[in-house]
């Protein structure tokens, strides 16, 4: 009997590729999940060694486009599990499982995902499985499988209550039943009502009161002065409300809301747990006041302002680390603080000089004995160190200065210290707001 030799002609080749492609499966799980849970997403039915295209699409409240794609081979079986599978290029490269959601781009440029509705809807993510390398999409390629999933901002159960006391402008979050830790969300030059960190935090078992302090309703539109009496309304209604346990309240802050995070800490009393999140050391651009006492900041140094060759706004050299005695009353006595701060530094802050800043004001605190502070320090992340369900951003469009403006950060180590930072800042609000003994909530 002669041996058989079985060839495939280049057309048979094609039509089994085909009909392999025309079987696979892709799998997400879970479909429905929050915004900072992990998603698994496998793919199977393929040809073994198949060079395949996964694409997330997702469209935003206002209509942009926000799309990933990675390019996979399949394994001897047939399969791509994004837990062990290393993208060959793409928007990433390398094991990443969530790196379909962690590098989103916008369509429009120097567009950014924030999610502004957080309760009403998720945002959907579709991820599509295009056969071979597939780079832009037409109206006749047609994905060989899609599934789409749901991501929320908020947890089921989660209160959204709307503040308007006085002159204190926010929404409030409460999880189901309680009391439950308090704290409030600052966020930095963009103004307005931002939710989606505290709307996250609250379905991770804390009362978060998203705070507004600018440009928002009735609020000045422009911030020109901090006033912390503002800011210690919104700390005594959080402190009144039934579900919310005391003694003291937190702050997660991030920027300019961060540098007001620390005057507060310094000034008013019931603040215990500070989240400080590229920060400066002191008063910059607008004087604080509060009672009788007044405090002039150093000017921002706008001459100092660079372009970068494609026209983006470079601002750390506007915000400058203090030396000389001149400006010494500007400096926020953080050594006042009795609350315990935990910094969140970006070494490739392109915003702020947020290291050296950190480690100015930890210097200050250890001069006078303090040792209430600790720091978490990562390299290669940008300014915009933000929950894990928020894309890597490296800049984006600023309405303050009406041009683009670099954040800074390189996208792997970026979307990795959004990852553990999360996880610390939880660990750390918990364990100095909560009473002793307890456990963070899974």
């Amino acid at each position: 009997m002669f041996p058989i030799s079985l060839s495939l002609s280049p057309l048979s080749c094609a039509s089994y590729q085909s009909s392999a492609l025309a079987m696979a499966k892709l799998t997400v799980t879970p479909r429905t999940s929050l915004v900072d849970e992990p998603v698994k997403i496998h793919v199977s039915g393929l040809a073994p060694s198949e060079l395949v295209t996964l694409q997330a699409s997702l469209t935003d409240e206002k209509g942009g486009l926000f799309q990933s794609r990675a390019f996979y081979r399949s394994d001897e079986a047939g399969e791509v599990d994004l837990e062990q599978a290393a993208a060959l290029g793409g928007d990433y490269a390398g094991v990443h499982p969530m790196g379909l959601f962690q590098f989103l781009k916008p369509e429009k440029l120097f567009h950014r995902l924030v999610k502004r509705d957080v309760m009403q809807s998720p945002f959907h993510v579709r991820l599509d499985l295009f056969r071979s390398f597939h780079l832009v999409s037409t109206p006749h390629d047609q994905p060989v499988t899609s599934q789409t999933v749901e991501r929320w901002h908020v947890a089921p159960g989660v209160q959204r209550i709307l503040i308007r006391d006085g002159r204190v402008r926010g929404a409030l979050f409460l999880p189901p039943e309680g009391p439950f830790p308090g704290l409030i969300d600052l966020f930095g030059g963009v103004g307005g009502l931002i939710e989606f960190r505290a709307s996250l935090l609250a379905s991770r078992g804390f009362a978060a009161l998203a705070l507004a302090y600018f440009g928002y309703e009735d609020l000045p539109e422009m911030l020109v002065e901090v006033d912390l009496e503002y800011f210690e309304e919104a700390v005594n209604i959080l402190l009144r409300h039934p579900k919310v346990g005391g003694p003291g309240v937190g702050l997660v802050s991030i920027s300019k809301g961060a540098e007001i995070a620390l005057a507060m800490a310094s000034f008013l009393p019931n603040i215990k747990a500070v989240v400080s999140i590229n920060s400066t050391h002191a008063l910059h651009g607008m004087p604080l006041r509060y009672r009788d006492l007044h405090i002039n900041p150093v000017p921002y140094k706008i001459e100092c302002i660079r372009f970068t060759p494609l026209g983006l706004m470079e601002l750390s050299n506007m915000v400058t680390v203090i030396h000389t005695e001149e400006s010494q009353e500007s400096i926020l006595p953080v050594e006042q603080a009795e609350a315990k701060i935990l910094f969140i530094v970006g070494e490739n802050d392109r915003n702020y000089n947020s290291k050296a800043f950190a480690e100015k004001v930890m210097e200050r605190m250890r001069r006078h004995g303090r040792k209430n502070y600790r720091m978490l320090c990562y390299p290669g992340a940008g300014h915009l160190i933000e929950p894990p369900g928020s894309p890597f951003c490296y800049h984006s469009w600023s309405f303050f200065f009406f041009r683009p403006v670099v954040w800074g950060g390189e996208a792997q180590s970026h979307v990795a210290a959004q990852e553990h930072s999360w996880k610390e800042i939880q660990k750390f609000l918990w364990q100095h707001l909560h009473p002793a003994g307890s456990e963070l909530p899974v």
